[in-house]
C-alpha cells in the first residue's frame, strides 16, 4: 500500500455522501450515528460499523473524516458503507454512560439494556433503513471500541456476519490498561480518566479538557503527588469511575461483572481477534478474548492475529519497528492486505475465496517472521523451567546449594523507573526499551544465561514461580523477560555511529542491547486469591506465582536470555506501601522501605516456566 494522496480524498468526496441519524434503542434512548454511503446504486453494499466512546466526529453532514490518510480508504474503494456510532451516554448520544457496561445474560424487559442489545438495535435499524445495504454487517474497533466489538459479537443479530475486536478492553482488573494482576497502572489510569471520566450532562460535540500538570516530568509529578488518596482529592466526587476504582481494591463482584469474557458463549459471526505483542495499553485483551472464544464457544469460526505492534499500529501506515528494534518489513501493510481486508471482503461481500486463515497467525520477533498455527499456544510448545542461580546465573538445572538467595532493598521513595528518559506521556516504546539502565540499579536483580549456542523460541505464556521472603507484609513483584544482544550487534554499517535522531533511530548503540521482550507485575497480596488478599508473614519463604502475557520471540544464537526482578515500576504502576494496608486509602506515612529476598536453593528453587517451541 502507498500513502494516501489528495486524489484519494477527491475520489471519496466524488463517490460518497454522508448522513447523520439518531437510532432509537428498545428503551427509547437515541444513539447518534454517522454514515458514509456510496453514491453507486448499481449494487448493494455491506455495512462496517464502529461503536465508540471517543466520538464519531466531525459532526455535520458537510464535515468528513479523513479516510484517505489511512488504510480505511481501501474499504471505501471496495464500496463499504462506513457507520460510526457514539455509544450510549457519550458525545451526541442520549442516555447514561457506564464504563465497560456489564453484560446482562437474561434480559427481563426493555429496560435491561447492555452493549449487545444496543448493537442489536442499531444493526436492526441500519439494515432496514440505510439505502442500498446488502443486509450484511461487520463490526470492528480498537481498544475501547474493541470492547464494543466483543460485545457486538454477543448481540446475535442475524445480519452480523463478521467481527474484529482489536486490542479489546477485556478485564480491567487482571490485565488491560488499568490493572495487571491487581496492580494499578496509575499513569495510564489518571491520564485517561482525568479527562475522559468527566461528566457529560447532555449530548455535546465538545470534548472534556485534560488535567493541568505543573511539570512535564511524570516521575516527579507522581512521586510528589504521593499516595493514591492524594490523587483522588484532585477530582473529589466529580469523576465517578475513578471514585469507584477506589471502592473496589480487590476483584470483587463489581469487577467480575466487567469481565467481557462472560459474554463469549455461542458466538455466531466469524471472529478476527487482533492485537500487538508490544501493546503498552493492552497486551492482555486479544490473547484472552481469543482463548475465551476457543474454550467457551468452540464452534465459532475464530482467528487470532498478533503482530509486533504498539497499540493500534496494525491500522497505521508503518509497522517496521518499535523504538530501537526493527522488524525487517512493514508488518502493518502485510496484515491489512493479507488478513483484515480479505476477511471482511469474504464475509460481507462474498468476494474472493474464503480466506485461508489459520487459527493463529503470529509474528515472531527476533526471527522477524510470520507463523501460522492451528492452535495457540502451538502444539510444538511445551513448558520448560529455567532456574535462577547464585551470582546471577540462569540455567536449565535446578540449583543445588542450600539457603541461597539474592537480596535487594525496595524503597518507595526512590522507585525504579519504567524507562530511563524524562518525559510527560507514557511512552509506547518502553515495551522494547533497552533495560541496561535498570540492570545497573541495586534494587533490580539480574539473572542471565550463558551465550546461547542455538536459537531459543518461546511461544505462549511465561510463568514466574518465585520463592520470596519479605521483611514486611506486602510487596509487588515485577518480572521482565529480556533478550540481550551480542556486544558487536548493529543495525548500521560498521564504523562511527551517525548522529541519532528521530529520523535516524538506527544509530542507537545496539551492541549489548537488553531488549524488553515482555514484563509483568504481580501485587503480592493477591498471590493466593484476587478476591481475598492476604498479607505476607515477615521472614517466611512464600510462593509468588503468576503469568506473564504470551510471548512470541526467538532468542537468536549468540544472544542471551535475561530475567530481571524488581518491586517498583514507576510511575507506570502505583507504589505499594510495602505493608498490608488498603493502598487506595493509605497515607504517605504508610510507605516504607523493605528488604526482599528471592531464593534459589535446593529447597526453594525460583524458576521461570518458559513455553519453549521445538
Amino acid at each position: 500500500m502507498s500513502q494516501g494522496t489528495p486524489q484519494d480524498s477527491a475520489w471519496i468526496r466524488e463517490n460518497y455522501y454522508k448522513i447523520e441519524r439518531y437510532i432509537q434503542m428498545r428503551d427509547g434512548i437515541k444513539l447518534f450515528t454517522s454514515f458514509y454511503i456510496p453514491k453507486d446504486t448499481t449494487e448493494q453494499h455491506p455495512i462496517l460499523l464502529t461503536r465508540t466512546p471517543y466520538s464519531c466526529a466531525p459532526y455535520g453532514e458537510d464535515r468528513w473524516r479523513n479516510f484517505a490518510a489511512g488504510y480505511l480508504r481501501y474499504y471505501l474503494r471496495e464500496g463499504y458503507i462506513i457507520a460510526i456510532q457514539d455509544v450510549r451516554g457519550r458525545w451526541m448520544s442520549e442516555g447514561e454512560f457506564v464504563d465497560v457496561r456489564p453484560f446482562i445474560k437474561d434480559k427481563k424487559s426493555a429496560t435491561d439494556v447492555d452493549e449487545p442489545s444496543d448493537t442489536y438495535d442499531a444493526i436492526d435499524w441500519m439494515v432496514k433503513n440505510v439505502p442500498h445495504n446488502n443486509g450484511r454487517v461487520g463490526v470492528f474497533g480498537i481498544s475501547y471500541p474493541g470492547f464494543y466489538s466483543t460485545m457486538a459479537s454477543a448481540s446475535a443479530h442475524p445480519a452480523l456476519k463478521a467481527v474484529s475486536p482489536q486490542a479489546p478492553v477485556t478485564d480491567w482488573f487482571m490485565g488491560d490498561d488499568f490493572h495487571h494482576n491487581g496492580a494499578f497502572f496509575v499513569m495510564d489510569g489518571w491520564d485517561f480518566y482525568s479527562s475522559f471520566g468527566k461528566p457529560r450532562p447532555h449530548p455535546t460535540t465538545i470534548g472534556p479538557s485534560g488535567f493541568d500538570y505543573y511539570t512535564k516530568d511524570n516521575y516527579k509529578w507522581y512521586l510528589e503527588t504521593g499516595a493514591m488518596k492524594n490523587i483522588l482529592k484532585l477530582t473529589g466526587d466529580s469523576i465517578a469511575f475513578w471514585k469507584e476504582l477506589y471502592q473496589h481494591p480487590n476483584r470483587d463482584a463489581w469487577w467480575q461483572a466487567r469481565n467481557a469474557r462472560v459474554a463469549l458463549y455461542d458466538i455466531k459471526p466469524a471472529m478476527l481477534v487482533v492485537g500487538g505483542l508490544y501493546d503498552a495499553e493492552d497486551c492482555f485483551g486479544a490473547w484472552n478474548v481469543y482463548k475465551a472464544l476457543k474454550a467457551q464457544s468452540p464452534a465459532t469460526n475464530s482467528h487470532l492475529v498478533m503482530g509486533p505492534w504498539y497499540h493500534g499500529e496494525w491500522a497505521s501506515n508503518d509497522g517496521t519497528h518499535l523504538g530501537n528494534v526493527q522488524w525487517g518489513s512493514n508488518t502493518s501493510f502485510w496484515y491489512q492486505n493479507n488478513i483484515e481486508i480479505p476477511f471482511f471482503n469474504y464475509y460481507l461481500k462474498g468476494k474472493g475465496p474464503e480466506p485461508k486463515l489459520s487459527a493463529a497467525t503470529v509474528f515472531f520477533t527476533g526471527e522477524n517472521a510470520w507463523h501460522q498455527f492451528d492452535r495457540w499456544p502451538p502444539a510444538a510448545s511445551h513448558e520448560q523451567s529455567i532456574y535462577l542461580q547464585p551470582d546471577g546465573g540462569l540455567t536449565w538445572e535446578a540449583p543445588a546449594k542450600k539457603n541461597s538467595f539474592s537480596e535487594y532493598g525496595s524503597d518507595p521513595a526512590h522507585p525504579v523507573p519504567y524507562t530511563e528518559d524524562v518525559h510527560f506521556s507514557r511512552t509506547r516504546e518502553y515495551m522494547t526499551d533497552d533495560q541496561r539502565f535498570a540492570s545497573r540499579r541495586p534494587d533490580v536483580l539480574t539473572f542471565q544465561t550463558p551465550v546461547l549456542q542455538e536459537d531459543l523460541t518461546l511461544a505462549g505464556p511465561v510463568i514466574a514461580d518465585l520463592k520470596a521472603s519479605l521483611s514486611s507484609t506486602d510487596a509487588d513483584f515485577v518480572v521482565k523477560v529480556i533478550d540481550v544482544f551480542p556486544d558487536d550487534f548493529s543495525y548500521v554499517p560498521t564504523g562511527p555511529l551517525p548522529v541519532r535522531s528521530h529520523d535516524n533511530p538506527a544509530a542507537y548503540p545496539m551492541g549489548g542491547y537488553q531488549m524488553l521482550v515482555h514484563g509483568e507485575i504481580m501485587r503480592g497480596r493477591f498471590r493466593e486469591s484476587f478476591e481475598k488478599p492476604v498479607p505476607f508473614t515477615p521472614g517466611k519463604v512464600e510462593t509468588v506465582k503468576f503469568s506473564i502475557p504470551d510471548v512470541a520471540h526467538t532468542f537468536k544464537k549468540g544472544h542471551r536470555l535475561m530475567i530481571q526482578i524488581q518491586s517498583t515500576w514507576f510511575p507506570l504502576v502505583d507504589r505499594n506501601p510495602q505493608k498490608f494496608v488498603d493502598i487506595y486509602t493509605a497515607d504517605d506515612s504508610d510507605f516504607q522501605k523493605e528488604t526482599i529476598r528471592i531464593f534459589h536453593d535446593s529447597e526453594h528453587a525460583s524458576r521461570i516456566i518458559l513455553p519453549v517451541m521445538k
